[in-house]
């Protein structure tokens, strides 16, 4: 059975970005448009909810002493869609027992695969284009190759997939990332008022490119945990239930309490 956790990340806060620029020529903006493209739009959040986590698989018979496990460590669209519209670079950072243990995945998908015994501490950093925030993301994943008992011995058939749901949230984005991601399926905008003009959108990698960066056809994608937000709104309304219960409980408890103490007081002579 695969591990999952949801947690919700405040992001880096929203900066002018420092990052190089593509290699594709933009065109030219004017002081002016320049001004307006990064101008912040204050009261506004825009999230991106992602996935990073590992799926691990036992080798069987091929296992070996240092290699018994094939594993692939990622970071994800929580549906699958490109989040390289918003993260331009991953890097990877591996146990100092790996041949060149910092790994730089330069565009989507950002995974990569290794095969070993051990489990470790990996960290993850994350870069976004220079529109979005100078500021990398540091997450931290426990790469997970062994199953808990529970889930039963180790199968060749079934990996290990340990992930976690988290949401990158960019407060007060400027207007010229905010037109280029609002109509794009990984990312979360909000309604602007009526009569609001946002500048036209730059943009910051080619659409072909883009289309390939989802991880829909993705070998692992069958194996990947389904986060929804129906998904996290239920589980938030079955932990009030059990909270109204108790605080019900307690009340129930509170009272008969209360009655045994107003049967101890003494009566008044007449």
């Amino acid at each position: 059975m695969p591990n999952s956790s949801s947690t919700r990340k405040q992001g880096p806060d929203q900066l002018d970005g420092a990052a190089s620029a593509p290699k594709q020529q933009r065109p030219k903006l004017a002081d002016n448009e320049k001004k307006t493209v990064n101008k912040k739009l204050k009261d506004v959040e825009i999230s991106v909810p992602i996935v990073y986590g590992n799926i691990a698989f036992w080798l069987g018979k091929k296992a070996s002493e240092y290699q018994s496990h094939k594993w692939t460590v990622y970071v994800r669209g929580a549906t699958n869609e490109d989040i390289g519209v918003v993260i331009k670079r991953a890097v990877f950072q591996l146990h100092s027992s790996f041949n060149n243990p910092t790994r730089v995945v330069e565009s989507p998908p950002f995974e990569l695969s290794e095969a070993g015994w051990g489990e470790f501490e990996i960290a993850i950093t994350l870069y976004f284009h220079s529109d979005v925030c100078d500021k990398p993301l540091n997450l931290y994943h426990h790469l997970k190759l062994y199953p808990e008992e529970e889930s039963g011995p180790m199968s060749t058939k079934r990996p290990v997939v340990v992930e976690t749901y988290d949401e990158i949230v960019f407060s007060e984005p400027s207007e010229g990332f905010f037109a280029r991601v609002q109509n794009h399926p990984a990312v979360n905008v909000p309604r602007l008022p009526a009569g609001f003009n946002l500048p036209p959108p730059v943009p910051v990698e080619d659409v072909n490119k883009r289309r390939r960066g989802d991880t829909k056809d993705n070998p692992l994608a069958q194996w990947y945990t389904k986060f929804s937000e129906a998904d996290e709104l239920s589980k938030f309304a079955a932990a009030r239930q059990q909270v109204q219960a108790h605080i019900a409980k307690l009340r129930r408890q509170l009272s008969v309490i209360d009655g045994q103490n107003q049967q101890l007081k003494p009566t008044s002579d007449q």
